[in-house]
This record gives structure tokens, sequence and C-alpha cells, in this order.
């Protein structure tokens, strides 16, 4: 939700005017891919980053405004909660060693922000779930002191009009309730970013949505919760019911979250854009000035304000973006599938694995997704989020048989995924080193079925077995996870388990 809004009261007729507003919007961006108005394609993508801090104690530190005053530098900014920030890396144009680049302009960012939040004795941590954080954490009070938060948390709280339920079952069982959407500040993320042109928008997305389960399988990092080990990725239950506007009679009468896989897979980024006017009342009915069609009218490009503001309060695991820049309106497919974490060298190869496989799905030329119903897509997604690198997926068969059948996801990745992810990336021009370098990191994840919630887990059960108590070995796990992420080598070569106590004398 990158819009600076003000916080206010809104009135009975302002919902009814955003929604005419809306309509406009949507109007105007039907003329604009009628007109085929939109940017020439340019191979851009981009990446965001959101991140934790974190004491030397390995707890959460609320302290985000000062660390950014230190930092001084428009990449970073504030996120949700105080203990959240967010650093955003430039697009760059895919092809060559870019990963290479990537990961060196994020391994500098990383290591000033570290730095300037050591002023203040706190750290960074990348890391799906912060394991030490608790619910006294996650609490209203500790928001962000900024107006977009504040009145987000006042129209979902009142929208929803009763506490939300936090119920999630997996090796444990975690159910609480909260006052406020402060609970979703615990899932920091990556998102990846990809322009495109409108008439690839419906393959990419749906390249997207087919392989997103994949992402979560080799990629999930977030297996604890306010002290309970969860599912391996634990950020999408969390998510969708920490901003679930939903009391239960209206879950029971199918409403749709706000936060969801989806239902279907779409012909245009025109389908996402309008269910998202359909099926979602506004939660921030703030009017802009602009009327688009007008602007259109004039031969203008219009910002399509109410459009823009309503999607970043529909959170899809894969997003449409409308953006203007330099006069010229884009489309991108925003990426949200991923965990932050744990190291750069892990964050490049998730992004080079997504970049690659969607680029060869969205070019075949029999789709994945006229061969898997959605249903099983959303279903892998669940099951991936659950189990992690061991889940298993309904997948389609290969050869001439046809249908389903039921597969490993790492065997999947390994076998069919890889392969694809590697000739997409030819296809954008990434050199073979960048392509080896960081596809080999999802292949040896796969072989040895390591990611970093399996790390995560495996060091807590050490750490327990060897006398800690539950809060001593969660935040012994978080310090030994930073002390390797700062090291740097990739999650699948960190030894499982706290190291061994230097003997004195």
């Amino acid at each position: 939700m990158g819009e600076k809004v003000v916080a206010g009261q809104f009135d009975l007729s302002d919902r009814q005017r955003y929604r005419e507003k809306l309509q406009r919007c949507l109007t105007g961006l039907e003329r604009l891919l009628a007109e085929k108005r939109f940017d020439r394609p340019k191979n851009l993508m981009g990446l965001e980053i959101e991140l934790n801090l974190v004491g030397v104690d390995g707890m959460p530190k609320m302290l985000n405004a000062q660390v950014l005053e230190r930092i001084a530098s428009r990449d970073f900014q504030t996120e949700l909660a105080m203990f959240n920030l967010e650093v955003n890396i430039a697009p760059h144009r895919l092809g060559g060693r870019v990963f290479d680049r990537l990961a060196e302009e994020i391994r500098t960012s990383l290591a000033y922000a570290d730095r300037k939040a050591g002023e203040l004795d706190a750290g960074i941590a990348m890391i799906g779930i912060l394991p030490t954080l608790d619910r006294d954490d996650l609490v209203s009070s500790n928001l962000s002191a900024v107006d977009r938060y504040a009145l987000l948390n006042a129209q979902i709280v009142a929208a929803r009009g009763e506490d939300f339920t936090l119920d999630i079952d997996g090796v444990e069982h975690l159910v609480c309730t909260s006052k406020s959407i402060a609970p979703e500040a615990a899932c920091t993320s990556v998102q990846l970013h990809l322009q495109v042109t409108p008439e690839r928008f419906s393959d990419v997305w749906n390249a997207a949505q087919a392989v997103a389960a994949a992402q979560i399988a080799v990629g999930a990092n977030a297996p604890f919760l306010f002290g309970r080990e969860l599912w391996r990725e634990s950020r999408p239950p969390l998510f969708q019911q920490s901003t679930d506007t939903r009391p239960p009679e209206l879950q029971a009468q199918g409403v749709r979250p706000r936060t969801w896989f989806g239902e279907r897979w779409v012909t245009s980024a025109y389908d996402l854009f309008e269910e998202n006017r359909r099926y979602y009342p506004a939660l921030l009915p703030i009017c802009d000035d602009e009327d688009p069609l007008e602007v259109l009218d004039a031969g203008g490009v219009p910002r399509l304000a109410e459009l823009v503001l309503h999607n970043g309060t529909v959170y899809r695991w894969n997003r449409p973006v409308y953006d203007v820049a330099d006069g010229v309106p884009h489309l991108r497919v925003e990426n949200r599938v991923l965990p932050a974490g744990p190291t750069v060298t892990d964050v490049i190869a998730n992004a080079a694995f997504y970049y690659g496989v969607v680029r060869a799905l969205a070019e075949e030329p029999r789709p994945l997704w006229t061969r898997l119903p959605f249903e099983s897509a959303a279903a892998n997604f669940d099951a991936a989020c659950r189990h992690g690198i061991e889940a298993r997926f309904a997948w389609p068969r290969r050869g001439r048989l046809g249908g389903m059948t039921e597969v490993d996801a790492a065997d999947l990745v390994r076998e069919e995924l890889l392969p694809l992810a590697a000739a997409g990336l030819d296809a954008w021009g990434v050199e073979p080193a960048d392509r080896d370098l960081y596809l080999g990191v999802i292949e040896e994840r796969c072989r040895r079925r390591v990611n970093g919630a399996t790390w995560q887990a495996d060091t807590f059960h050490a750490a327990r077995e060897a006398g800690l108590s539950r809060e001593e070995a969660l935040a012994a796990t978080t310090r030994r996870y930073r002390e390797l992420m700062n090291q740097g080598d990739p999650v699948h070569l960190w030894p499982a388990g706290l190291p061994e106590p230097v003997p004195l004398g």
C-alpha cells in the first residue's frame, strides 16, 4: 500500500461515491487496454524485501523509526509494525549477470542497514516469521506511526466488528484472538515484480499461480508463531486470518477473504481488477480529484487512483499492478508468495527460479493451466504451506495418457520445473554462470530436503533436547539463524543445531 493517506472518518456517502469512481477507473482501464496504450516490454524485474529488527538476544526491537532516521535512504521504508522495515531494490533488466548484481546490491544495502541498526543495539533479520515474537509484541500500540496503517487497522477492525481469531493447526495447534491487524506484521516476505504487456499478463499470472506451491515448498521459512511450531510456511494462514473482515457467518456464506489464492485462471488483467470491485467493499474510500475518463478524452494517461488504492487492500498472492512511469502506463505481476531469507543467496535463488519457470511456462504451446485444475493449484498451495519441502502435489501426468497424478514436490521441482527454469533464464538472456549457480541452490535444497523451515525446526528441537526451555530454544535458534545469515552460505549448507560450547580451561 504505497499510498499516502490521511487518517480520518468516512461518512455514509463516501463509499457510494468511491464505488462509482472505481467503476469509472475500470472503464478507463478497459479503454487503455483496447487502445493499446501500454508500455512496450522492457524485461524489467523488481524486488522488495521485508525485514525484522532484533536485539542481540534475538528478541524483536520496536525501533524502525529510529533506525530509518539513521539509514536516511529512500530505498528503506516503514512496514506495518515498529519491528519491521522494507528495502526496495531498483528495477533491473533481466539478462546477463543480473542475479549476481542484485545479490551484491542487496548485501551492500543490508550490511549498511545492519550497521545503522547496530548503533541502537539492534540488527537485521531476514526470516518469514521471527520465532521470538510474542502475542504482546503484536498489538496495535506497536503499529508503525503512519496514518495509513492506523486508518487501515481501524477500517478492517470496523468491518469485522469483533476480535480476529487465529486458529492454525499444524505440528502444534495455536488458537488465540487479536483486537487489531497487528499479527499480520509477523509476516515478512519477498515481493518479486515483473513488468508485462497486457497481451502477456494472463499467461504470466496463470503461470505464477500454477508454480506458487513449488515456490513455497522449496522456500518455506516460517514454521513458528507465538512459540508454537505450526505449518512449514505459516505466513499465508496467519495473513488471511489477521486481515479477515468476515465474521463466521459471512465465511459460512462463502464470502471471499481479502487474502486469498483466487478461484480461477484469468484471460486478462482486467478480470482481476473487476473481481476486486465486484467482491470487496472499500476499506479506504478516499476519492481522487482526477476523472479518469476526462483525462483519457483529453489524450492523457489517468492515474486510476481509486483502482490502485482498492487493489492495495486485496491481498492476492499474485497481485496485478497498474502503474504509470514517465507518463506511460504499464502492468506488472507482483509475486508475494515467498518469505524473506534465509540469506541473500537464497533470496536470489528463489527469484531466479521464479523468473525462469514463469517465462518458460508462459510460453508453452499447451499451457500448464489448461491441464491443471485451478482447485488443484489452490490445494497444492495449501499442502506446500503445511508441509514445505515434504509436500505432495496433484499434477498433470506427462506423456500422451494425460490426466492427473500425485507427485513429490521436491522431485517435481528437480525433474520438471528446474529444467524449465533453466530454459526460461536462457530465454531472458541470463548468463549460464548465474543460471547454474542460483538454480543449483534450489536443486541442492531439493536433494537434501532442506530449507529455512526445516533448519529452524531441527535447530529448535536440538536446543530443546539439550535442555533449553521453549523460550530459550526459540531465542537461541534466532541468534544462530542471524549468525549464519550474516555468514552468507545458502541454507542447505547450514549445520542444524546449536554450536557446541567451547570448554573452559
